[in-house]
């Protein structure tokens, strides 16, 4: 066997809090071949982000190994002097992070960061320039010359994201740790960015550290997976067989937060994880999920569990075959109705539009959107990064102007364009959650005050009364009483946004719009905070606004979809008839692109042509240079108008409903009937020339 790319052998992690270290990884022993992808999935707080820090010897000053080794390619990483680390991390290891904003520097400009890559290298200089655009490129980044020249806070989250890659890619590494890559990402883009993933993983053989949150991804692209729950390895085995049939109850209970199969609001909470994640340092007597496991008896809370080997499978449980008859922790009874259809529209926008000027360039962000929100309903709006869902709900919240000629009405009276203009209870009639709390959260300030501000500016309550409102809101959030002396950073991820939706709701709002609220939570903690959402949609009659790149979030909350392509609507409609189709041929390639739990992605529409940008937007239809049912001229000369294709379905093609449902079977059928796979994915030893003769044969 061939010498593991990396290996940790029984590797103890602690940090030093006040006067004590507090244990965050406990006796982790794994190995990853050359060539193999290893994914690493658990809930936040777990300890998967200090794995991949100890790998690279990232761990802050109050971090430090108890226990263990780091083997990296034969060597020793914990032994390296200051050189040999340094050529370590420039040469052979890339790390992808969580959130690209704190990884890229603000100060210096997109390309300046990516060109030092290949000056590290040693490239010549009259190479460095046309290797950033080839990689920038690759990342699928729309008119890169000019992105080159921007500052990180002048790109989107996604556009981000993609530069941070192509900057852990640029050096071919051999090992590359990804730590929760996707995260800011639509379908169509991650799937190309995963696909280069596995490009550069079978033409350099190189090792994969995948962390996710997103169990579909990690199914696709994961040759083995290994299950981590405070700090400690749970589960362990081929990632096919562990998303099939897992024998950890934590492992059953992830698989179960996740809405599958079409899983509608209507038809019933999601199931969660009863209870919280054990503080780091926490002495664990017994089972670590024992206080939270629905089979836990009396010998799980006092004996601690072995790892057991069961065929191949890893499994540290005292009854690994019950995990499939764990009960739901959550009753299945629908608590949501459905939206009034003859009530008139809470918020209405009309002919909205956005440009900004960038050069000698206008940009058009948004382009002569009109929609309405009804009360109660949750509208969802999808779309690539930089297709203008941001902007758009930052003009609802009066952050930007839009265009003159564009209005916005509120409960149909007429909003100013801008936050300043607008009066105290407008402002508290339209509020956001945004997509990380640890921006949108004052982190010196306790929940208590940060919530409690927002009661006094937005609702306007004091003394007595302030406090009586603030315990009702905090119980509404399923904060306690306990969290309200704590500060954001002692909190973990779905608490914090559990407080950012409480200071949302403070002022009893009409419309709230919510910028990916749980891209960035594991699927238990998204579970809890959906059915939140839900439940306070009800409760408060409010109307949400619901931006996110996960389709299968949005399918569950939402009951219409809007898709934005380059700041135009090309599809509106009911959730369901937008899922079933026919669709946009490019809302047709967004659902084509997400990744299922097997490991596929299903009959896979990849795009052609380049990802134009919003300085210079094809002529006619927007979408005509990438689809794939163009029919002419026509395309490529008038912008198709939006037509009905049912109740309340409007598309935005030249080709009627009933000719796009045709065309979209046809291609279904052919996809079904192709004796080849559509994608190859060899083993992590699987030999080149297979590739290439299976290639040459598809070509053939």
């Amino acid at each position: 066997m061939p010498e593991p790319a990396l290996r940790l052998d029984r590797l103890s992690v602690a940090y030093r809090v006040g006067a004590q270290d507090r244990a965050v990884l406990r006796d982790i022993s794994l190995d990853i071949a050359p060539g193999e992808a290893y994914g690493l999935v658990g809930e936040s707080g777990c300890g998967k982000s200090t794995v991949a820090l100890t790998v690279v010897r990232y761990l802050p000053r109050n971090g430090r190994i108890s226990g263990g080794s780091v083997m990296l390619d034969g060597t020793d990483v914990m032994r390296l002097g200051p050189e040999a680390l340094r050529e370590l991390r420039a040469k052979k290891v890339s790390m992808v992070y969580q959130d690209p904003g704190k990884a890229l520097n603000p100060s210096l400009k997109v390309g300046r960061q990516l060109l030092e890559v290949f000056e590290i290298m040693g490239l010549p200089s009259s190479e460095r320039e046309v290797r950033t655009l080839e990689m920038l490129k690759k990342v699928r980044i729309a008119d890169p010359r000019s992105v080159m020249q921007r500052y990180p806070h002048q790109l989107s989250g996604g556009m981000q994201q993609r530069l941070a890659i192509a900057m852990a890619l640029a050096s071919d590494p051999t090992m590359l740790i990804l730590d929760e890559p996707t995260t800011g990402l639509d379908a169509t883009v991650e799937a190309e960015i995963l696909d280069l993933i596995s490009d550069l993983r079978r033409e350099f053989g190189t090792s994969i550290l995948f962390i996710s949150h997103n169990l579909a991804v990690v199914a696709k692209m994961c040759d083995r997976l290994g299950v981590l729950y405070a700090g400690t390895l749970v589960e362990e085995g081929s990632t096919r067989d562990i998303l099939a049939a897992p024998h950890h109850p934590y492992t059953q209970a992830l698989l179960r937060c996740l809405p599958r199969g079409g899983q509608r609001k209507q038809h019933g909470r999601l199931n969660t994880i009863p209870g919280f994640l054990s503080m780091p340092g926490v002495q664990i007597t017994g089972c670590p999920f024992a206080e939270r496991c629905a089979l836990a008896d009396e010998r799980c809370r006092t004996e601690s569990p072995e790892l057991r080997d069961m065929g191949g499978r890893l499994v540290r449980c005292h009854y690994p075959d019950r995990a499939t008859v764990a009960p739901r922790t959550e009753p299945n009874d629908a608590i949501v109705s459905m939206p009034p259809t003859q009530a008139a529209p809470v918020l209405r926008i009309t002919n909205l539009s956005k440009t900004y000027g960038q050069g000698d360039h206008v940009v058009h962000a948004i382009a002569d959107v009109s929609l309405s929100l009804m009360p109660g309903e949750t509208l969802g709006l999808v779309g690539e990064s930089g297709s203008g869902k941001t902007t758009l709900a930052r003009m609802l919240l009066g952050l930007v102007p839009p265009d003159s000629g564009g209005a916005i009405e509120l409960d149909g009276k007429p909003l100013a364009a801008r936050l300043d203009q607008r009066r105290d209870n407008e402002v508290k009639a339209v509020q956001i959650v945004f997509q990380n709390p640890d921006s949108a959260l004052n982190r010196s300030h306790t929940v208590s005050r940060i919530i409690g501000r927002a009661l006094r500016k937005l609702g306007g309550f004091h003394g007595a009364d302030l406090s009586t409102r603030l315990d009702e809101l905090i119980a509404a959030v399923r904060l306690t009483p306990r969290h309200l002396t704590l500060r954001p950073r002692q909190l973990s991820g779905g608490l914090k946004q559990r407080v950012a939706i409480a200071r949302s709701f403070a002022g009893d709002p009409r419309v709230v719009v919510c910028d990916e609220p749980t891209s960035a939570l594991d699927v238990s903690v998204q579970a809890a905070i959906l059915n939140l959402l839900a439940e306070l949609q009800v409760a408060r009659a409010v109307s949400y606004v619901f931006i996110s790149h996960d389709l299968a979030v949005v399918r569950y909350l939402s009951d219409r979809i809007a898709v934005l392509y380059l700041g135009r609507i090309m599809e509106i409609g009911p959730s369901e008839r937008v899922f079933e189709g026919p669709n946009h041929p490019y809302t047709e390639a967004l659902l084509s692109a997400v990744p299922n739990l097997d490991g596929t992605a299903g009959s896979r529409i990849r795009l052609s042509g380049e990802t134009p940008s919003a300085a210079n937007p094809p002529q006619g239809c927007v979408f005509q240079n990438r689809c794939t049912h163009k029919i002419g001229a026509i395309c490529e000369t008038s912008e198709p108008p939006l037509i009905e294709s049912g109740p309340g379905h409007l598309i935005r093609c030249h080709i009627q409903a009933e000719d796009l449902g045709r065309l979209q079977r046809q291609y279904r059928a052919s996809a079904r009937s192709d004796l080849l796979p559509r994608t190859v994915q060899p083993g992590p030893f699987a030999s080149r020339d297979r590739v290439a003769r299976i290639r040459s044969e598809r070509r053939s």
